[in-house]
């Protein structure tokens, strides 16, 4: 029987984000993943801008700018002709505070790419070909059982394996939710031409939304991700050919345009949530534990932060020795954000909310967690639980001083302390976005505490480890 400190099911978006993040905390990690390969599809494509500052984190925003693109300007057609644009989202400027301002586009299968490589730049794996059966856990650690190969025992293990989790199952947390809609949805990636790149092309057949087609350009490569749904209990057709007829039959274009099917599946839009995100010391994450409605790109987006969320406390823990009760605030923080989400996600796919500011994620925080402490009688603009925005102090920019695993103390017009080892201190005069004050930023880039003096400080510090 093999052993690591956390067992990562699943190589998907937040699968491999969670093993990136304890890499470079260099907490010993397995990532397993029951296909032979990482999944092909285009499926989840576009990244909000809060997931984009996660991503310059983690060190790999340089990657996924240089693959990707923005969104196009919609185009609806009827009969052959082009009808006038269609805007998706309302428009935002990037701000000092909030430098990545649109959602950007990446194919899914590109994006695990790209976080694989970096998982083994710094030293992590993946397991291919490693499907769970069972789940056995006692007080020290999991035992996960496969359906070929010998048992990995971990001291954490963390789902993160889809809508269909095994491993949720396995512990017996079952999940709530609803139909968003009836529609069976079929979703491809295809070649085609006839078509141009500049627009998200949109053919309307009717009133009803069961006879939509949508067809958009996937930056940075030669595909197209089409969507088409059905009426209510149509078996879709996933073959090559079924794919082309439904185009030859919802747009001006013929089957033959339809030069290659790359990858097709087919979903009806759910929204659904764990009633808990963690059994002892199995945590579910992603689509393990949340489901949505892909409208407005929350699904994705919700699942990269639980492994953001999750990854610091279980290195403050496994790594610098923090007590075990930290574990207890991924549950606490991470469930209502995606509660909210969902709801946001099935409000856009009825169309009774429109994407722009909710969608991008930038205002979602922890306020009333319980790592949550503002001391301050009367703060300012930035507070205890919210976001830390980027800015720029005494010629040091914020995010960058924030990248990597450590937590960061702003020291903004007031006298700075010295911090621990472990803290990287940023001293400047009152900032117009922060205010004055003493802010201590945790590792996922929240502010975690508050203060005009440094009093009540260390005993914060002392319950994330002595590291």
């Amino acid at each position: 029987m093999s052993d690591t400190h956390v067992l990562i099911v699943g190589a998907g978006p937040t699968g491999l984000t969670l093993g990136i993040d304890l890499a470079r905390r260099g907490i010993p990690a397995l990532v397993v993943e029951r296909a032979d390969e990482l999944f092909p599809g285009s499926r989840g494509k576009g990244f909000q801008p809060r997931t984009m500052e996660v991503f310059d984190d983690l060190g790999v925003l340089d990657a996924i700018h240089a693959v990707g693109g923005g969104y196009p300007v919609g185009m609806i057609w009827r009969n052959g002709e082009r009808l006038g644009e269609h805007h998706m989202s309302e428009p935002a400027e990037p701000s000092e505070d909030a430098p990545y301002n649109e959602p950007w586009m990446v194919p899914q299968w590109r994006t695990q790419r790209i976080l694989l490589e970096r998982l083994e730049e710094l030293g992590g794996k993946v397991a291919f070909g490693r499907e769970v059966t069972g789940v056995v856990q006692d007080p020290e650690g999991v035992i996960a059982h496969f359906a070929s190969g010998g048992p990995v025992r971990a001291r954490y293990l963390v789902a993160a394996d889809g809508g269909r989790s095994a491993v949720r199952r396995a512990v017996g947390v079952g999940m709530t939710g609803e139909e968003v809609d009836p529609f069976p949805t079929l979703v491809a990636d295809v070649r085609i031409t006839g078509l141009d790149r500049d627009n998200w092309h949109f053919f309307p057949q009717g009133e009803g939304p069961e006879d939509l087609l949508a067809i958009c350009p996937l930056a940075g490569t030669e595909d197209f991700q089409l969507v088409a749904r059905f009426a209510e209990g149509t078996e879709v057709d996933l073959s090559p050919e079924g794919v082309r007829q439904v185009v030859a039959a919802r747009s001006h274009l013929a089957a033959e345009d339809v030069t290659e099917v790359r990858w097709a599946s087919d979903f009806r839009p759910r929204a659904a949530l764990a009633d808990r995100f963690r059994v002892d010391r199995v945590f579910l994450a992603g689509d393990a534990a949340h489901v949505h409605s892909p409208a407005g790109g929350q699904g994705l987006n919700t699942s990269v932060q639980d492994a953001y969320n999750l990854g610091w406390k279980l290195g403050a823990v496994l790594g610098d020795g923090a007590e075990a009760a930290l574990l207890d605030t991924y549950e606490e923080e991470r469930r209502p954000i995606a509660a909210q989400m969902l709801g946001l996600s099935t409000s856009i796919h009825r169309g009774e909310t429109r994407r722009g500011g909710a969608t991008r994620q930038l205002d979602l925080g922890y306020p009333s967690s319980t790592l949550t402490t503002e001391t301050r009688t009367a703060p300012g603009p930035v507070r205890a639980g919210d976001r830390a925005p980027d800015a720029e102090v005494s010629g040091v920019r914020l995010f960058d001083a924030f990248r990597g695993p450590h937590w960061t103390l702003l020291a903004l017009g007031t006298d700075a302390p010295e911090p621990p080892a472990a803290v990287r201190l940023v001293h400047g005069p009152a900032h117009g976005t922060y205010g004055a004050g003493l802010f201590l930023v945790r590792p996922d880039g929240y502010v975690g505490w508050a203060g005009d003096t440094p009093a009540g400080l260390p005993e914060y510090l002392a319950r994330f480890g002595g590291r």
